[in-house]
């Protein structure tokens, strides 16, 4: 009756060990670190540099734990905090010579200090948000304004070259505030002006306004238009964010929407405000220029004698290339970039979806420079850095273009991620600007600690005093529930806040009821004359629906939380929902593997040890007392 198969007991044993494993490289802590990135979109870091880190700590005698390469750069481990300034600057006296011109970004860094064999099994601790580690806030005000502006100049162009293209003769087209003003000489060629606007420019509302030799045609962006363009340039201005701080070498930041128009920034672990405010400042243009193969010229211009015109660059793999300073076409006119393959040769490569003018414009340039290079440039703080420069094979028009040749998939994403979201969609202001300190972050971390620790012992005493061995059993499956919760944290990797630790408490909290109700429902069986071993089977039996009940109650309202809440709410939600669902399976299915361990193999089982059992009426108990 009260035995559970061996795959059972096995189930709960392996989950205890995993637990157990996920849960152990939060103990650990962290050491510090520097991470040396890329700088600039056309450096690669890569096991080069990996060796020259090495070779220039070594050198320096800078005792090192242990130095890798990951995606975001070559990360090297130290000992102490004091290690750790010292070998950042002379990482960045090695790397960056000229610091008006950072080729590499040096940045401060805090890496699990798990042992080997415990980050081999992805076993990672959880991170700590900004009010646990400290770190800087900011709250940017996305200027949509400027994001409507950029957006109705690029539309009045369109329209220009609408009207040329369809024969179209006006009297001028131009952008009054938020509204593009066609003026006409003749009514018959606004209607032909109207039907060719409503087919080729759908975001449009069209409006006829003057009369005689005076008439308009008003156009006006449409609602639905008006709020695409808004969400797009939140979407690209967080993407760039995103990229931008991965430089700092954060271990998990947070970018994230605030109403219609802001975005929240938080740094965990970044104190110095200023290189985070230049990163997130900063503003970045593509351009797309010819290249000079003009013979001799790129000889001349590396000894010194740069032709008219021209600017010498270096694109990937380290090869000078000389390009004219006219730019043909800016980032404006690319609406799309996405990594794909060449349908021809099946290499990897990026193809790109201009808007209407810049269709036009790439058509005719391509037809007049095939066997050409164009240099594609990300222009950042006045300096341009050359992306690609892909041969012209042939004229391109119908607005998609691909570049292709030499390129591995990775380095066809990343080509793609820069052209996309290389810089921001619109213009952004920090209003707000907040510092938390470490040490204040330990604080917290010290009193969360200890909050849950006093609550645990607490409710610990308390069941095992009033419950006895059964009060013991619920206090180890309470203890299993918080293993299984920390350890599903740090395998998702989530975000600990201090919200975060307040939801942990109170999913002690709840898990014991769990266990309460069971008790309580085995008293009551015995007072009600079952034998022991009938009381535990039906206790748990009658138990787990009222325990599915109350937990799927407040399930509901922590997914409610979740969806609706933000911030800090969003933080408290995550671990309630995850300390309910670790709470069901630790209360019924481990406090009952458990009991069944201790008691289910006594076939003559005469009492439990599960406190005094009063009957009504009777001041003797009727089970023996808790020391059986």
């Amino acid at each position: 009756m009260n035995r559970y198969p061996l795959w059972k007991y096995a189930v709960v044993a392996i989950s205890l060990l995993i637990g157990l494993i996920y849960t152990l490289p939060n103990f650990f802590g962290e050491s510090p670190a520097v991470q040396v990135s890329s700088g600039k979109p056309t450096l690669k870091v890569d096991t080069k540099t990996l060796e020259r880190v090495e070779s220039t700590l070594k050198t320096a005698g800078v005792d090192v734990n242990g130095a890798f390469l990951d995606t975001n750069g070559v990360k090297v481990r130290l000992k102490n905090t004091d290690t750790q300034l010292k070998a950042k600057d002379i990482l960045e006296k090695q790397f960056n010579p000229d610091p008006s011109d950072p080729q590499y970004v040096v940045a401060l860094n805090l890496l699990s200090a798990s042992p080997q064999w415990l980050t081999s099994l992805h076993a990672l601790p959880m991170y700590l948000g900004l009010d646990l580690r400290g770190g800087v806030h900011f709250l940017l005000q996305v200027d949509m304004k400027g994001a409507m502006t950029k957006r109705l100049d690029s539309i009045s162009a369109d329209l220009r070259t609408l009207m040329r293209d369809k024969n179209v003769r006006h009297a001028g087209i131009n952008r009054e505030g938020d509204r593009i003003v066609i003026r006409f000489r003749d009514e018959e060629t606004r209607t032909k002006a109207r039907a060719a606007l409503e087919d080729a420019q759908p975001e449009l509302q069209l409006a006829d306004q003057g009369e005689g030799n005076d008439l308009r045609l008003v156009s006006t962006l449409k609602p639905i238009a008006l709020k695409k363009i808004q969400e797009s340039a939140i979407k690209q201005n967080m993407g760039t964010l995103h990229n931008r701080i991965n430089e700092l070498g954060v271990a998990e930041p947070v970018i994230a929407q605030q109403g219609a128009d802001r975005i929240v920034v938080q740094l965990p672990g970044v104190q110095d405000t200023a290189k985070a405010k230049d990163i997130l400042g900063r503003t970045a243009t593509l351009e797309i220029r010819m290249v000079d193969d003009t013979p001799g010229a790129l000889e001349a211009a590396m000894a010194g004698q740069v032709p008219f015109g021209t600017e010498l660059y270096v694109e990937r793999g380290g090869r000078p290339l000389l390009v004219k300073k006219q730019v043909v076409l800016t980032g404006d006119r690319l609406t799309d970039a996405q990594p794909g393959f060449d349908s021809q040769t099946q290499e990897a490569a990026v193809h790109l979806n201009l808007d209407s003018t810049g269709s036009r414009i790439f058509r005719d340039i391509t037809r007049e420079n095939v066997g050409k290079r164009m240099a594609i440039l990300l222009i950042e703080k006045g300096k341009g850095e050359v992306v690609t420069a892909p041969v012209i094979r042939t004229e391109i028009g119908g607005g998609r273009v691909q570049i292709s040749g030499s390129m591995t998939t990775a380095e066809a994403n990343d080509t793609a991620l820069l052209l996309r979201a290389g810089s921001l969609a619109a213009p952004m202001e920090i209003i707000e600007e907040r510092t938390i300190g470490p040490s204040l972050g330990a604080d917290n971390i010290n009193k969360g600690f200890h909050s849950t620790l006093w609550g645990f012992a607490g409710i610990a005493l308390f069941m095992t005093v009033y419950y006895v061995m059964f009060g013991l059993i619920s206090v180890i499956a309470l203890a299993s529930n918080l293993l299984f919760l920390v350890a599903l944290l740090s395998l998702l990797q989530a975000t600990l806040t201090l919200p975060g630790i307040a939801a942990i408490a109170l999913a002690l909290g709840m898990a014991i009821d769990s266990n309460v109700l069971i008790n309580e429902r085995i008293r009551e069986e015995l007072r009600g004359g079952s034998t022991p071993q009938a009381a535990i089977h039906t206790g748990y039996d009658r138990a787990f629906d009222t325990i599915l009940d109350s937990n799927v109650t407040t399930l509901i309202v922590g997914l409610m939380l979740l969806i609706f809440g933000s911030g800090p709410v969003r933080g408290f939600a995550v671990v309630h929902c995850l300390g309910i669902l670790t709470s069901l399976f630790s209360a019924v299915v481990v406090s009952r593997a458990l009991v069944n361990l201790i008691y289910g193999r006594r076939r003559k089982l005469e009492s439990l040890a599960i406190g005094q059992i009063w009957k009504p009426g009777n001041t003797a108990s009727s089970s023996a007392p808790a020391s059986k």
